[in-house]
């Protein structure tokens, strides 16, 4: 009785943990947008970063993960968005969190000098922004880590390797996949993955699905738990 009692406690603590923690991603709200570095606000709060492709999800699953339509705009013509937007997590009067949508890359339609200032302008950010502690990588479960994901790992790589930022990587749009799918592709993530952090515990990966809203607690209870880790 004693250990049904023990483990009914730890699932009891394990909701409210979920809960607590999509209840603070669902207050997500709009910040700021910039579209330079320096039009950032200095911050001490903690700050994580969505990255991705530009048609692998990453609008759509920070919406979801907010469970919000429109916090971050999913535009009908990948890559056209071109601005850094912060979204401020918390208390209103005590926010305890930034999340950054960083503009997506790899777009072919998207003019080169356009590609090329951005592209630097996203490697500035994560290479000194101070108070970036995470990243989330959106990538297309059908694809896997493209070379372009892995150029991005390639540069973060310091930053994860000695535990300054953590990385998670969502293979997006899962319910396309069969489970067979879906159990090599994450297969295949992971072993990508293995190569850019000193400490497993660093870099997580997981299937998400916005239509099926599966993964979604376990992103938020992550992110949370980022956040909180940042604080102490």
């Amino acid at each position: 009785m004693a250990e049904k009692s023990e483990r009914a406690t730890a699932t009891d603590t394990a909701d409210d943990g979920a809960k607590r923690a999509l209840a603070w991603a669902h207050g997500a709200r709009f910040l700021t947008t910039a579209s330079r570095l320096d039009q950032l606000p200095a911050t001490e709060l903690p700050e994580i970063a969505f990255v991705g492709r530009s048609n692998a999800g990453k609008s759509t699953a920070i919406n979801t993960l907010t469970q919000q339509k429109r916090l971050a705009f999913a535009s009908k013509t990948p890559g056209r968005t071109q601005h850094i937007n912060l979204f401020e997590l918390g208390p209103r009067d005590a926010p305890d969190a930034l999340f950054a949508d960083l503009p997506g890359y790899g777009y072919a339609a998207v003019a080169r000098d356009d590609k090329l200032r951005w592209q630097q302008v996203m490697a500035d950010y994560l290479a000194v922004r101070r108070s970036l502690v995470g990243v989330v990588l959106m990538v297309d479960s059908r694809l896997g880590l493209t070379e372009i994901d892995r150029r991005l790992l390639e540069f973060i790589a310091p930053r994860t390797r000695n535990g300054s930022v953590r990385l998670l990587v969502l293979l997006t749009k899962a319910d396309k996949l069969s489970r067979r799918e879906a159990d090599a592709a994450l297969a295949a993530a992971g072993q990508v993955l293995s190569d850019y952090a000193t400490e497993p515990a660093d870099i997580g990966v997981a299937l998400f699905s916005a239509l099926k809203r599966s993964g979604v607690t376990d992103a938020a209870r992550q992110l949370h738990e980022w956040v909180r880790g940042a604080a102490r």
